[in-house]
């Protein structure tokens, strides 16, 4: 298969993930439910739907992925986890708007931690990104001081910090974690759980929080995980700002809920720096292979 087939299936295998994840909160809305509920059936559907993929997997192809790869899959296990707890919460804390936006900030995080411990110096533009960045979220957190909207916030950057350090062991750990993410919803599975016991249960609309957890959730983090195989990462990176972009927009439509002045602003700066900064580190991956070639050609 040439190298233009393959860019071409890995920009499909993206984009289906990109859109796909874009409807996430707004089913999560949808379902009308008390939050901890909402958490128990999302995680519980995605279990049940990673073991069934897993088992099948397995029984086609011996070299299936493991569920997770040692001490080092326990520890992305256990962060996902945590930042699928945080983003449950914030979706009933804040805004959608301030909820994307503010996940978007991901990206940054992993590179900052990457530096920290991987020792891989970022670039002044990617510097340059990251202060921006903080402006964005910092004008997004400073409209919701003093209201409701505090502590979503908050939590929506404790999922941002979790899912950039799984990102971050992963990478350190050089080992296949395909499937660990989805293994990982059985930490706040076990904590909705027990909160549900004592809450008690209730959702209105059940069929959409499984439509979710059990087909939504599945195939884009299947097809995002793909990804990298085909394209570069800057590449798979704008996919994922699908979400940031068209969930508020989704949500808007259904729910007539309007971002505020200050998310806006805060938000577009976030949308246009990781765009261009995706770019930037697209353009200079092109210039490298073309170096390579021009100096090592076959």
């Amino acid at each position: 298969m040439s190298a233009h087939t393959d860019h071409q299936k890995g920009l499909l295998f993206t984009a289906l993930g990109g859109v796909t994840l874009t409807v996430d909160i707004p089913l999560i809305r949808l379902a009308h439910g008390e939050a901890w509920t909402i958490l128990l059936l999302r995680t519980g559907s995605m279990f049940i739907a990673a073991l069934v993929i897993w088992a099948v997997w397995r029984s086609l192809n011996d070299r299936a992925p493991k569920l997770i790869p040692g001490f080092l899959g326990l520890v992305v296990a256990a962060l996902y986890g945590l930042g699928s707890i945080a983003f449950i919460t914030a979706v009933y804390h804040t805004s959608t708007a301030d909820l994307v936006f503010i996940l978007a900030f991901t990206t940054m995080f992993s590179a900052l931690l990457s530096w920290l411990f991987l020792k891989e110096r970022p670039r002044p533009v990617t510097l340059a990104a990251l202060a921006l960045m903080i402006v964005g979220v910092a004008i997004i957190v400073g409209d919701s001081i003093g209201t409701g909207n505090l502590f979503g916030d908050m939590m929506a950057l404790c999922s941002a910090l979790c899912v950039a350090c799984a990102i971050t062991v992963s990478r350190a750990s050089g080992r296949e974690m395909g499937f660990t993410s989805l293994v990982g919803v059985i930490l706040p599975f076990a904590v909705a759980l027990f909160m549900v016991s004592k809450t008690g249960f209730y959702v209105e609309a059940p069929w959409w929080i499984l439509l979710n957890g059990a087909v939504i959730m599945p195939i884009s983090f299947f097809c995002l995980a793909n990804g990298p195989k085909y394209v570069s990462g800057p590449e798979v990176a704008m996919f994922y700002l699908l979400e940031t972009v068209f969930a508020p927009v989704w949500v808007w439509l259904i729910f007539a809920e309007v971002p505020s002045r200050n998310s806006l602003i805060g938000g577009t700066i976030l949308i246009v720096t990781l765009v261009a900064h995706s770019l930037w580190q697209l353009h200079e991956g092109r210039k490298r292979r073309t170096d390579l070639a021009v100096h090592h050609p076959v």
